[in-house]
């Protein structure tokens, strides 16, 4: 978001004019390395033009709002994908400058600091903000030198106890380079939001190859292997973030964002590698705490949420006055590996034991106690894989996913129960992870038709994640044939948005036609309702 306005000057007199983000493309593409134009495309040579060094390649964000105040973010990158991970920035340390203001010209300067970039953490910048006013849109940019960044809106959350007539809110997840444009980040960066949770799979390790790339566009060498350690992460990181609609989105709004599995590597679960690469124990945790690091060099987090080593406090809660909570889960670092080999549509006794682990005990008491304790009307957890079951074929055959909560149904019986016998009411799930739509409604046995509807749950497609996709009607019919609590599937890529108000929570399915080339329009495809005060899903 640029203005055409003068900026006034930081505190050293600096007054030179931010880049607006629909000019960030002809600033790429001057770069002396692979990037990403304003369109999306690849450009694989390096150009003749003298190199643009833009530090803030990457762009800026913002993240976990709270009444007072937000974290900010960027990372100086002038040559993003260099092979060595560190963006083109030498060893020196560099101050990176950030104000805050209440208008978008910068007229009105209400905060403004400095904070030291290091090597160490790539020279990017988590600068938090506090002393803002509960419930308040802002504008914020960074300085570097003489390189001023675009200019990003966010806002703060309300005040505890304060009331508030309405919350609109996106999610998102599962954003595969390879398979598809981001065009879903287009449309969004347009919609009239206060956030946006994004439910993990920010990046993919998967190698990227011309034989299973979907873009009209060349793939870099540098991404044909899978990242392993700290600076082809950081490369994998820069490329996701390139393409100028996640910019806009980030820009535009304050995200919360949850890691799922492909940010480190498919399917793991605690110490342990996923089936599809078996990277021995010592190695993989390794592997994990590279990851994890570049996973917070890149995204809004807080200090709290700084890795130590291979280990990373994410689960959390996140208040909006009296109408809502959101509850930041984690899914991955506490789980036992999925039963049944992780092989998809299977069943076996391990499934069953009563002592797997998803999320553990010490997570789930907290999760718990923070739903029974919340003060707010709609209680939301932002979970990475699908809670409610899924029964995948017609019976006498059982096969489920294992690596969602089907794979540890013990404990989602424990989690279930516990929020039926704390008497929460008005909680709400969303989730991320399978590349498809879902609605459907939770209880503690699904086996069982007298088990109550304690919550519902609203699972989201990926942004771009195996490619175009489809309306699949005869799928739907036979999965809510074999899942009376499903009330709608649907395998179209886009992202889920959200209204809550005191007396309901609406979820607006928005698809797209396609995503394997730029430029899709969006369409609601499907809207539902809870309504506060009655657990259960209808139609809109």
């Amino acid at each position: 978001m640029g203005s055409s306005e003068p900026f006034p000057r930081f505190s050293d007199g600096s007054e030179r004019g931010a880049v607006p983000l629909s000019r960030r493309g002809a600033l790429l593409g001057a770069l002396g390395t692979a990037v990403l134009l304003g369109t999306g495309r690849l450009s694989a040579r390096p150009s003749s033009a003298a190199p643009a060094a833009d530090p803030f390649a990457l762009g800026v964000a913002s993240g976990d709002p709270l009444p007072d105040g937000v974290v900010l973010w960027t990372r100086l990158a002038p040559d993003p994908l260099a092979a060595d991970g560190f963006g083109g920035m030498g060893p020196a340390p560099a101050t990176v400058q950030w104000q805050v203001a209440s208008d978008e010209s910068f007229r009105r300067v209400v905060r403004e600091g400095s904070v030291t970039a290091t090597r160490e953490l790539a020279h990017s910048a988590h600068p938090e903000v506090g002393g803002l006013e509960p419930d308040r849109v802002y504008y914020y940019r960074f300085r570097a030198g003489t390189a001023i960044s675009p200019v990003g809106r966010t806002r703060t959350a309300p005040a505890p106890g304060a009331r508030r007539d309405s919350l609109r809110f996106a999610f998102a997840s599962c954003q595969r380079w390879d398979h598809g444009y981001y065009t879903a980040y287009e449309h969004m960066a347009d919609e009239d939001l206060d956030l946006v949770a994004h439910l993990g799979d920010y990046i993919y390790e998967i190698p990227f190859t011309s034989e299973n790339n979907l873009r009209e566009a060349e793939v870099p060498a540098l991404f044909n292997t899978r990242p392993t350690d700290l600076p082809r992460y950081r490369s994998q990181y820069a490329l996701h973030k390139l393409d100028e609609p996640i910019q806009r989105a980030h820009a535009a709004f304050p995200w919360v964002v949850v890691f799922d599995d492909h940010e480190v590597e498919d399917d793991w679960a605690g110490d342990h590698s996923g089936w599809r690469y078996k990277t021995p124990r010592a190695q993989f945790v390794a592997q994990r705490a590279a990851a994890f690091q570049a996973r917070y060099e890149h995204l809004p987090l807080r200090a709290a949420q700084r890795p130590r080593g291979a280990s990373t406090l994410d689960y959390r809660r996140l208040g909006y006055g009296r109408l809502a909570e959101f509850f930041a889960l984690d899914t991955r670092q506490y789980r036992d590996p999925q039963p049944c080999g992780d092989q998809y549509d299977t069943d076996c006794p391990e499934r069953t034991a009563p002592n797997r682990a998803m999320m553990g005990d010490r997570e789930r008491a907290w999760f718990l106690d923070g739903l029974a304790s919340s003060g707010a009307r709609w209680k939301v957890a932002l979970n990475q894989v699908q809670l409610m079951q899924i029964q995948l074929d017609d019976p006498p055959k059982t096969g489920y996913n294992n690596d969602c909560w089907d794979g540890y149904p013990a404990e989602r019986a424990k989690l279930l129960g516990g929020v039926a016998e704390r008497g929460v009411r008005d909680f709400v799930v969303v989730t991320g992870d399978t590349h498809k739509n879902y609605a459907g409604d939770l209880r503690p046995d699904f086996n069982d038709p007298a088990s109550p509807v304690v919550a519902s749950e609203f699972v989201g497609t990926s942004i771009s994640s195996n490619g175009d996709g489809q309306d699949v009607a005869e799928t739907e019919a036979k999965l809510m044939r074999n899942n009376p609590h499903l009330k709608f599937f649907n395998d179209q890529r886009g992202y889920v948005r959200c209204e809550i108000t005191a007396e309901r929570f609406q979820t607006d399915y928005r698809a797209l036609d396609y995503v394997q080339r730029p430029g899709s329009p969006i369409n609601t495809l499907r809207s539902f309702v809870v309504e506060a005060g009655s657990a259960g899903i209808r139609e809109a």
